[in-house]
């Protein structure tokens, strides 16, 4: 068992930052080591029910997010099934409501457009208050601001901000990116990570061993 399995907080004496995996209960939200959420205006062990909107078992979407991701208060990952859809002549949610309509129950997710699973890479930093869309994948290393609404995929070590969000610039060179994504060194095991966290936290990949 590692470390953030075995702890709920990180920080002694903080209740507003945990590791998200230990409160995931729903199989279709899988959270990988040492991402953390912080939350000071809810309680964060609320996440699934505060963060993860339109959610319904119906649909067996995914929220998928990876290893060492930084979560900030107020992020919404937004799923299908708050599309409606736009191939009807009406917006309106008609097969939703089959009981009124004498629609079958089955047809209950024609009444949106289903885009996919939510997909965040590895050591992903999400804003404050930013808002993930349904069939999202963002990369590796990535950057979200502050509000930003993603609808479209974000490259692995791109900063993006706005409404949409759109790229700003990338985190690093090309030669980085790309020694960065050969390494990959959130998969590396505890005690190698702790022997590089110097070289992490300088930003210097030549240091890594």
């Amino acid at each position: 068992m590692t470390i953030s399995e075995k702890k709920l907080y990180p920080r002694t004496g903080d209740k507003q930052t945990i590791y998200l995996k230990s409160v995931i209960n729903d199989s279709n939200i899988i959270v990988g080591e040492y991402t953390m959420y912080n939350d000071f205006v809810n309680d964060p062990i609320q996440f699934e029910k505060n963060n993860v909107l339109y959610h319904y078992p119906i649909n067996h979407d995914r929220l998928v997010i990876g290893k060492f991701c930084s979560i900030a208060c107020g992020t919404r990952f937004l799923f299908n099934s708050a599309n409606h859809s736009k191939s009807s002549l009406s917006t309106y949610p008609f097969p939703l409501f089959f009981e009124e309509w004498d629609l079958k129950r089955s047809d209950v997710t024609d009444a949106w457009d289903n885009k996919g699973d939510i997909i965040i890479g590895n050591d992903v930093w999400i804003g404050y208050e930013a808002v993930i869309m349904a069939g999202v994948t963002i990369g590796d290393g990535a950057i979200i601001g502050t509000r930003a609404v993603v609808t479209k995929d974000i490259p692995p070590y791109t900063i993006v901000g706005g409404v949409p969000a759109k790229p700003i610039r990338k985190r690093f060179s090309d030669e980085i990116i790309s020694a960065l994504l050969e390494r990959q060194w959130w998969d590396w095991s505890i005690e190698k990570i702790a022997q590089n966290i110097g070289a992490i936290k300088a930003g210097c990949i030549e240091r890594l061993k």
